[in-house]
């Protein structure tokens, strides 16, 4: 049994202080200390971990003024912040071992759009693609992209000065900010924006902080001016903190404050609102898929790609081309770039064209096919063939690939992982194919594994060395290669830093600006926060202070893993793995992954969340000197605590006693378990996995609640009240029956049986009944005919016209359908962890398909999470001993079958509103439903929606109802109102549980719409 975990990293006595005088002001925003809410920001995306003291969720910038006004009393003066957006920094920006300022949570709002004069107005929270999203519809977007995109926050790009694919023409994001709102830790409010003349001398002649700051920026710009000039590199990406070459402009006298914040890591000030320029979508796109026989080919003719005047050029390597190709991500792009029927394709250059002018466009595309052309006809440049794209779906799908590269170089099969310290090198585009020599040879020699791919117009290489950070002598090995490459990127008159920020890199910037520069920095960092309490330690120090910077030697996630013993951490791989890139924040509501986080907005509701809580729990259980293999061994051998232990503990649990357990499993319990993050997350973090194992231990150590009994059990009691379907109807369809299992067992609107029973359908319907005997007799050519059904308890017991509308489509396609007897498949079991007893099931039901595969007559289900749990939680529970069975979803049997003309359009349009399990683990599912609607005069579309809430029996659960609807109402709401109902269809049950229960209408499942196509 594991044992109570009460270790706690207490919160300091000026911190608990400091929240309770905050709580007790007009502060309306929320607040949260618990160890769960501090690990969720501990990491990003870097390998860095910092527990902060608390984690502040300010709703207004008069919150965050109201903050730095408390924390100017003499009690607080120690207390030091620093702001957080998206978390996705690769530097450890935004960590801290003090209290987080999160803006993302509520301050999240565009403010004003206007379209005239090309700019818009938001709080820093926003998230980028939520911001173009909005200026769409005027024809407008912020242009600088990078790959985070749907999950890193404008106060974020702010803050590292993100530019992206692109930069050469759009520039950076201080090239597009007009002005910003910040609020200094004195409680200022600081209003920036370019000012002149008088504007200028108010500020300057001012007797306060702000007074300061402007005085102290504009003398080291005036006494610095010649060594600033010698000191920025001539980049595109130019220097991040403190852009003192373009905060003043010395021909005009202009002053614009916004340049020093932007970059400045929230070392300085709070921003919390940002006025930006946007600019006009561009009419006419056109990308370039260009292949190469080695990456080096790819490097060496990128300057002949500029040369075209190109909007971008992107660089990907085989590394991760080939990552690509195991991920979800490349069905999307695998027509878009094709092999190159016998050759090596070793690295891709993506070159996109944008224009207003069609003409303009055009002559720029065919100038370059010429050129490419002539290079393929005389095998020159190791260039051997190229795609074209014209599409707008097309183009973004290569995109999203490639944007997918920077988390997909996290996954390695190896303890050995590709990470980001040396990732966002910077040189002058004529000198990186060089330097990459250099800098490959250098990881060569350390024998080190790597992929790359970047902005090879700009100069900016994206390097992830592989290292196994949970090595003390591989950490060290860090150290040494990060020294290395700050030489090389100075020899090539570049930078260490060129995209990402400094972070924990910080320790470099004397170095790079020399002693005269660097301290002019730490006097402008004195200006604005004196005492060293914004975001200490990055970027630089104030003149007086004896603190030091941040260093690339800092407590890293490693030191924490590797406290875990080997063993586990191989076992626990999908919880251990995560690696912080954070897409599963994805703001996107049509996106699957991750409902819970989507509608909570609480990042421990996020499979980055609950993975960071599974480290903590398994390291504290290994310091605790517990293996818990050998406890998971012992629960599958019978080996349980006993019934009055439990008890004694959840007494001892209610009455308020501390375990850490009790944190791990109210983030678990918000999982919806839709699977989403196994395939959708580049590193395949699997929650529903490591959350029914962890489930399978707290429930051995705590009392379960009655409601994982009515969820676990239901392919038990199913099959026996489906018997009798009016007479329990009757009973559950009563008032005080619901009101009853509400509060006796916590669930809730519990669906009717079906009536008339699935079994007198198909005596009606003279379907086949299932004989061994007479199938074992069949000749392989009868086999051919015949299709078994595997049965589920959902669509079985509660949704029989569906199953009714399977055989009788079977039929009409002139195949002979035969009923399996129904074998109970453990998908609810697994769900609530009871994972002995899932083991046994899934044992029981792999030998009865395994018997039946032996006939080699093709099997079909009909609920896409019970056929997926056959292929996935099967494979988990019996590894080998599953045998080789297959049942299919019915599309997936129906496709290959497809033979002769399509038939003539019908008029028939439908709309398939997908299951989340189902789209993500088989992407393709959408599409072979629509190539069969196709083929018998019908249409169907796949509408983009995320998860409908429902998840299983999650919707069902009381305790849940609330959330179970507000996920509902993120996109099905407004996809199923946009169509005719009649017209949506949706393959899951609790889909259409669902949407019966929230619209009061039933969708059809696609195989009753293709039925009536037949």
């Amino acid at each position: 049994m594991i044992p109570n975990l009460n270790h706690q990293e207490n919160i300091k006595q000026d911190t608990f202080a400091f929240i309770k005088a905050l709580n007790e002001s007009d502060y309306s925003g929320e607040i949260a200390k618990s160890y769960a809410s501090r690990l969720a920001v501990a990491t990003d995306n870097s390998v860095y971990q910092c527990l902060p003291q608390a984690v502040i969720y300010p709703k207004s910038t008069q919150d965050i003024v109201l903050i730095c006004q408390l924390a100017q009393q003499p009690e607080f003066v120690d207390i030091r912040f620093s702001p957080r957006g998206g978390g996705t920094g690769t530097n450890g920006q935004s960590l801290t071992n003090d209290i987080v300022l999160d803006l993302s949570k509520y301050m999240n709002n565009i403010l004003e759009i206007n379209a005239e004069e090309s700019w818009v107005r938001v709080q820093t929270g926003v998230v980028k693609d939520q911001l173009n999203d909005a200026l769409r519809a005027h024809g407008l977007f912020f242009s600088p992209d990078l790959s985070t995109s749907n999950r890193a926050t404008i106060g974020g790009m702010i803050s590292n000065d993100a530019s992206g694919q692109g930069s050469l023409i759009y520039g950076k994001t201080s090239d597009h900010v007009l002005a910003l709102t910040s609020v200094l830790i004195d409680g200022s409010l600081l209003e920036t924006k370019p000012l002149t003349a008088i504007d200028l001398m108010e500020q300057v002649e001012r007797q306060d902080s702000i007074g300061a700051i402007y005085r102290q920026v504009i003398d080291t710009c005036e006494s610095q001016k010649e060594n600033i000039e010698q000191s920025f590199p001539k980049l595109n990406r130019f220097l991040t903190g403190y852009d003192l070459k373009h905060v003043y402009d010395h021909d005009t006298g202009t002053v614009d404050l916004t340049r020093i914040l932007c970059g400045a890591e929230g070392s300085l000030a709070f921003i919390t609102e940002a006025t930006l320029h946007v600019q006009t979508i561009p009419t006419y796109r056109t990308l370039f898929n260009i292949k190469y026989d080695s990456f080096q080919s790819a490097l060496q003719n990128a300057p002949f790609l500029v040369e075209a005047n190109a909007l971008s050029v992107e660089t990907v390597d085989s590394t991760v081309l080939n990552l690509a190709k195991e991920d979800i991500v490349w069905h999307s792009v695998k027509e878009l770039i094709t092999d190159v029927p016998g050759q090596v394709l070793d690295g891709i250059n993506i070159v996109e064209f944008a224009e207003a002018d069609e003409a303009i466009q055009q002559q720029k595309i065919d100038a370059l096919i010429v050129k490419l052309d002539t290079l393929i006809s005389n095998k020159e440049a190791g260039v051997i063939g190229y795609q074209i794209c014209n599409d707008l779906a097309d183009i973004n799908k290569v995109y999203g690939m490639r944007k997918k590269a920077v988390g997909l170089l996290g996954k390695a099969d190896s303890t050995a992982k590709p990470i980001a310290f040396v990732e966002d090198t910077c040189v002058p585009p004529e000198n990186l194919a060089q330097y990459i020599i250099e800098f490959r040879q250098l990881l060569d020699d350390k024998g080190l594994h790597y992929g790359m791919f970047g902005h090879v117009d700009a100069g900016v290489l994206h390097v992830r060395p592989a290292l196994d950070l949970c090595d003390p002598e591989q950490e060290k090995l860090m150290r040494e290669v990060s020294d290395k490459v700050v030489a090389l990127t100075a020899k090539y008159k570049g930078l260490m830093w060129g995209e990402h920020g400094k972070g924990f890199r910080s320790e470099y910037g004397p170095a790079f600006f020399g002693e005269v520069l660097f301290n002019e920095l730490r006097k402008i960092k004195t200006v604005f926060d004196p005492l060293n309490r914004v975001n200490p330690g990055k970027i630089c120090t104030p003149i007086d202070s004896t603190e030091q910077l941040v260093s690339v030697d800092a407590v890293k996630r490693g030191a924490f893993d590797r406290q875990i013993p080997v063993k586990v951490r191989e076992s626990y791989a999908p919880a251990i793995d995560c690696n912080g890139n954070g897409l599963c924040f994805n703001y996107d509501t049509t996106s699957p992954m991750c409902p819970s986080v989507k509608v909570s907005k609480d990042r421990v509701h996020s499979p980055k969340g609950r993975a960071g809580l599974m480290r903590e729990w398994l390291r504290q259980l290994a310091n605790n000197d517990i293996d818990i293999l050998q406890l998971e061994s012992d629960l599958y051998a019978g080996k349980n605590a006993s019934i009055f232990t439990r008890f004694k503990n959840t007494l001892a649990k209610r009455s308020g006693e501390y375990d850490f357990s009790h944190e791990v499993m109210e983030a678990m319990k918000g999982c919806l378990a839709c699977k989403a993050c196994s395939s959708q997350c580049p590193i395949q973090v699997d929650v529903p996995t490591f959350r029914a194992r962890f489930m399978h231990l707290y429930h051995d150590r705590y009392l379960r609640p009655m409601k994982d009994y009515f969820v676990a059990y239901v392919e038990q009691y199913a099959p026996l009240m489906g018997e009798m379907p009016r007479f329990f109807n009757f009973f559950t369809g009563l008032k005080v029956t619901s009101i009853l299992t509400e509060k006796i067992v916590g669930m809730v609107d519990i669906p009717q049986l079906s009536s008339p029973t699935l079994k007198s359908s198909l005596k009606k319907n003279d379907i086949t009944e299932f004989d061994l005997q007479k199938l074992q007799a069949l000749s392989a050519a009868e086999r051919e005919q015949y299709v078994l059904i595997v049965q589920d308890p959902f669509t079985t017991y509660y949704d029989a016209d569906v199953v009714r509308d399977l055989l009788l489509t079977i039929k009409k396609l002139g195949y002979k359908p035969v009923m399996l007897p129904f074998k109970p498949n453990g998908k609810p079991q697994h769900i609530k962890g009871f994972l002995s007893k899932f083991a046994k099931t899934a044992k029981d039901s792999a030998d009865f398909l395994n018997q039946m595969a032996d006939l080699n007559i093709a099997m079909v289900g009909t609920d896409p999470a019970m056929v997926l749990c056959y292929r996935d939680e099967y494979e988990q529970a019996l590894g080998n001993k599953r045998g080789e069975f297959d049942v299919q979803l019915f599309q997936e049997w129906l496709k290959p079958r497809l033979i002769g003309d399509a038939k003539p359009s019908v008029g028939a349009d439908f709309y398939l509103l997908g299951h989340c399990t189902e789209k993500t683990a088989e992407p393709t599912s959408g599409n072979d439903w629509a190539v069969i609607f196709k083929h018998f005069g019908g249409s169907l579309s796949e509408v983009a929606v995320g998860c409908c809430g429902m998840a299983g029996t999650y919707g069902h659960d009381a305790g849940k109802l609330a959330e179970s609807k507000a996920i509902y109402s993120l996109s099905w709401e407004a996809a199923i109102a946009q169509h005719e109902r009649s017209q949506c269809l949706a393959t899951g049950y609790s889909c259409r549980s669902q949407v019966k229960r929230i619209e009061g209408e039933t969708l059809k499942h696609p195989v009753q719409a293709l039925l009536s196509l037949l």
